[in-house]
């Protein structure tokens, strides 16, 4: 099982972001996939329902879905939503991390 914490104003941002787009109770798919300037980057979607390729749980009022692939990758990430006058958005925090890119979107492991 893998364990990802999702911060309070993660949550209420992306409980507001599915009200917006008409999402209400689907999951937040976390993934990394191939790409970005440090050779592997973080991906965020909402799934109505689980595919069963990967481990589900519930943090903070959300239930969060990491595929198996992306799964030892993402084990132990934080996801944060800051919100700042030169930066907003969602940050992740990966201790598996070995480098990170300037922009914080791609890592390599």
């Amino acid at each position: 099982m893998v364990h990802v914490e999702v911060t309070p104003p993660a949550v209420e941002q992306v409980l507001k972001i599915m009200e917006r787009q008409g999402k209400t109770g689907n999951a937040l798919r976390l993934f990394v996939q191939g790409g970005g300037c440090s050779g592997l980057s973080y991906g965020m979607s909402f799934d109505k329902q689980e595919t069963g390729d990967e481990v589900a749980f519930h943090g903070g009022g959300v239930t969060v879905v990491v595929d198996h692939a992306s799964a030892p990758l993402l084990e132990g990430v934080q996801v944060d939503y800051l919100m700042g006058l030169d930066h907003s958005g969602f940050k992740i925090a990966n201790p598996n991390a070995k480098e990170t890119c300037s922009c914080g979107k791609s890592f390599s492991a």
